[in-house]
């Protein structure tokens, strides 16, 4: 998958384009795009929802704030 794909996804989120950002993404089931859904349903409050996608992508829903998720998603995917 591209990163490009995911930084976008991400930069969408957090510009307040969210029905775009999970539009763009629920379209792929790389481990990298399922921590960004999880993410995205987190955002949304739909918390039942973003621990089906943790449990897809291999990770724990995060305990710290969303912001600071968001920047380890960035990092993440910047490095891929």
């Amino acid at each position: 998958m591209k990163k490009e794909i995911l930084l976008k996804a991400l930069d969408l989120e957090k510009d307040g384009h969210w029905d775009q950002s999970h539009r763009l993404i629920q379209s792929y089931y790389s481990m990298e795009a399922c921590w960004i859904h999880a993410y995205l349903h987190r955002v949304e409050g739909d918390l039942g929802n973003a621990g089906y996608w943790y449990g897809q992508a291999g990770k724990m829903m995060p305990r710290h704030d969303l912001k600071k998720e968001w920047e380890e998603l960035y990092q993440y995917m910047g490095k891929l």
